[in-house]
């Protein structure tokens, strides 16, 4: 028996390499593994400046450090947008799969609601010929 594909894995096989990337960053970035190694880096890079009495690479108020935070906001920025731009196609696939199964399960239910209605036509022939039939031979 072949297991159908759902919407879900069709779409994940239709996506590029570099839209697989980009879901994979965005998703890294949006994590707390990320925030917490971004924090350490941050305190690592401040504290070895502040102390660094000898020779400071960066001095405050830690230019370099600004320049590379607003050239990782620069990046990160197209690859969350894209990534949001594909979680709403998934959406939208979602939401097109979830339509077809409401219309097929509509279609269903009125097919059975239509097989009871003559199944119930048909006892009620029947009980109208029991009856007739009883009423025929009460009077002979």
């Amino acid at each position: 028996m072949t297991q159908q594909k759902t919407w879900h894995d069709e779409h994940r096989e239709s996506l590029s390499y570099s839209q697989r990337l980009a879901d994979s960053v965005a998703s890294g970035i949006g994590s707390w593994k990320f925030i917490l190694l971004q924090t350490v880096f941050v305190l690592a890079w401040i504290g070895m400046n502040a102390v660094g009495f000898v020779y400071h690479w960066d001095i405050y108020p830690f230019i370099l450090l600004n320049l590379l935070f607003r050239i990782e906001a620069a990046y990160i920025y197209p690859v969350i947008m894209m990534a949001q731009n594909r979680q709403n196609e998934r959406d939208r696939m979602q939401a097109k799969a979830n339509y077809q199964t409401n219309l097929e399960a509509k279609e269903e239910i009125e097919a059975l609601q239509k097989k009871m209605n003559s199944i119930e036509v048909e006892k009620l022939d029947r009980i109208i010929l029991m009856l007739e039939e009883a009423k025929i031979n009460v009077k002979m």
